[in-house]
């Protein structure tokens, strides 16, 4: 497993991250020993970057990868590095009610995450939206006092714009922005990705399958489970769906040729980025099982050359897909959309 550094103040971690967030949340009922299998198995191929939030499943998730660094060898639980978002208010229904980025609030999040995750420091921490109530200096500020505490060991972003990350990085040393970028998710490229690069920050990429949707496995009749956050997803819905799977078979003809997945050839985009544009970029694939990560693993063994890209871009291009990429309601969050 080769390694790429986080921005210039981060870790160095394997080119693939692991988003554990469908274990616990989101995309329907997960099987908890598959995915505690899951972890190990992708700690054992040499992934070390293991990407949750406090709120998927409302510290689930985080007490899945608890239990899965424990149970690990101890030369795999030592390799491991946990990103952790934090703010997000939820309440016992399972409804969300904004975000929280006041220093009182960051640090309350941090004590909670270090007693589930059973560690004795996070490797990045990271507020999953901007408070818009609260000056991200504020938030970053924080969480730079953990750091000094020893509790955190590098500070991260999610779904920041470019204006917004500028302010944070003047105010602490910012390791990566987390944000969704994939084939048919390249908003970041116009204004974000030249600004973190300007800054030395990295990349952490999620969803580089649209929640599954071009993974090559997403069919027009799949029936979605009520808590699959994919039956409310304007991309899944309708038109927009019949859509953007005809983008994905116009995907699968190129990887047919290079007899891999669709999946591999959509992993393998995003991982051949990073050299064009300078940034440093992990992406995270969201297996949640022994079987799709194996997939996942396998982009590593894609190279695309210019013709490739070309032909990928040609048969996806920016802007195709149809429908915004989350309901309108969380749309509104996204400090990166405005």
């Amino acid at each position: 497993m080769h390694t790429r550094p986080l921005g210039t103040t981060g870790p160095r971690v394997s080119v693939l991250g692991l988003g554990c967030m469908g274990m616990s949340a989101l995309y329907g009922d997960a099987d908890r020993a598959e995915s505690v299998a899951t972890i190990h198995a992708a700690l054992e191929a040499g992934v070390t970057l293991l990407d949750t939030g406090d709120f998927y499943g409302m510290g689930h998730n985080e007490m899945l990868i608890g239990e899965a660094l424990r149970t690990a060898p101890q030369a795999r639980r030592e390799q491991a590095l946990t990103s952790v978002k934090f703010g997000a208010l939820r309440d016992p229904d399972g409804g969300w009610s904004g975000y929280d980025g006041r220093p009182a609030a960051v640090r309350n999040f941090a004590a909670y995450s270090l007693q589930r995750l059973g560690v004795d420091h996070i490797d990045v921490y990271r507020i999953a939206r901007v408070d818009p109530d609260v000056p991200i200096e504020e938030t970053a500020g924080a969480v730079q006092e953990l750091v000094e505490a020893g509790h955190v060991r590098h500070i991260g972003l999610s779904e920041a714009g470019a204006d917004t990350v500028r302010r944070a990085a003047a105010t602490a040393p910012i390791s990566d922005l987390q944000i969704e970028y994939s084939l048919v998710s390249r908003g970041i490229e116009d204004e974000i990705l030249p600004a973190v690069r300007e800054l030395g920050i990295g990349v952490t990429a999620y969803g580089v399958l649209s929640r599954g949707l071009i993974s090559g496995h997403f069919t027009p009749d799949r029936q979605l489970a009520p808590n699959d956050f994919r039956a409310f997803s304007p991309r899944f819905q309708g038109d927009n769906l019949r859509h953007n799977l005809s983008l994905v078979e116009a995907l699968r003809k190129i990887a047919e040729q290079k007899d891999v997945s669709v999946a591999q050839i959509a992993i393998a985009w995003v991982l051949a980025q990073a050299p064009r544009h300078g940034a440093d970029i992990v992406p995270l694939v969201g297996a949640r099982t022994r079987e799709r990560l194996h997939e996942a693993l396998g982009a590593l063994d894609v190279t695309l050359d210019a013709a490739d890209l070309a032909a990928v871009e040609e048969a996806v291009p920016a802007g195709a897909a149809a429908g915004d990429r989350y309901p309108e309601a969380q749309m509104a969050h996204l400090d990166s959309e405005r």
